[in-house]
């Protein structure tokens, strides 16, 4: 069996409380063997540090997202940095911006993404990143950052962007949207793409893959991911997890 790595999934998230130990068996059985696991809020820092201590096969990343901008507050950051100095985590994360969801002001978004940003290059640690109608934006921050490494998580931009991404060596994380056929562009990418800046991940309980409409999406559903991509890049689904595997690994340590 293939030994796959999701790199982004919430499984400290509410949706998981009342079975989670049945969903990372389910994980391991179908061969996802290590899942990167990022915050949202700091509020969710603890809970998340105590879900990965307890499970070696989880890792965390620690941030402040966009979509939770109501919740967070400047001295977060503060606490972030020290988070960060004494847990040393796999990535800062999830940050970035998100121009689809009315209401998130716009410059509260900035000043925490960028702040984010300092951290990760201070840090040395790579960052998990959301970019929902800001991949521009997003984009323009790390060249003006300079010296970061990451993933932008869920990928839906351009091929030109992709392009872009990859040339400041960030990787695209990949999931359960490619599962569907009306998503031609992001096939387009996914079978064109570097196979060293391709990872897979689920984001569950989010964006479950056409084989789970309307349903929670778990750890345990990638290799329905790597099915589809593996299918679109004409190569074995064994190379693929592998090189997949060997990218996750190399970038969050």
């Amino acid at each position: 069996m293939s030994r796959l790595y999701d790199s982004h999934c919430h499984l400290d998230a509410p949706e998981f409380d009342a079975d989670r130990a049945a969903v990372l068996r389910r994980a391991r059985e179908a061969g996802v063997s290590r899942q990167l696991v990022p915050a949202v809020t700091r509020a969710g820092w603890p809970k998340l540090k105590d879900l990965c201590a307890a499970e070696p096969d989880l890792r965390p990343a620690y941030g402040l997202h966009p979509m939770y901008l109501a919740e967070h507050r400047p001295e977060d950051l503060d606490a972030l940095a020290d988070w960060l100095a004494t847990e040393r985590p796999a990535a800062v994360g999830e940050c970035g911006l998100d121009f689809f969801v009315e209401g998130l002001d716009p410059e509260a978004q900035r000043r925490y993404f960028h702040c984010q940003l300092e951290l990760a290059r201070e840090f040395d640690l790579p960052v998990v990143l959301h970019a929902r109608r800001a991949v521009d934006e997003v984009i323009a921050a790390l060249r003006r950052v300079g010296g970061l490494r990451g993933v932008v998580h869920s990928w839906s931009g351009s091929e030109e962007q992709a392009r872009q991404l990859f040339a400041l060596g960030f990787c695209l994380g990949i999931g359960g949207p490619v599962t569907y056929e009306r998503a031609q562009r992001l096939r387009r990418t996914v079978a064109a793409m570097p196979l060293e800046s391709l990872l897979l991940e689920t984001d569950a309980p989010d964006q479950p893959g056409a084989g789970q409409r309307g349903m929670r999406n778990e750890p345990g559903y990638l290799p329905e991911v790597l099915r589809v991509v593996a299918q679109l890049r004409g190569e074995p689904e064994e190379a693929l997890a592998e090189a997949t595997w060997a990218n996750a690994e190399r970038l969050f340590g």
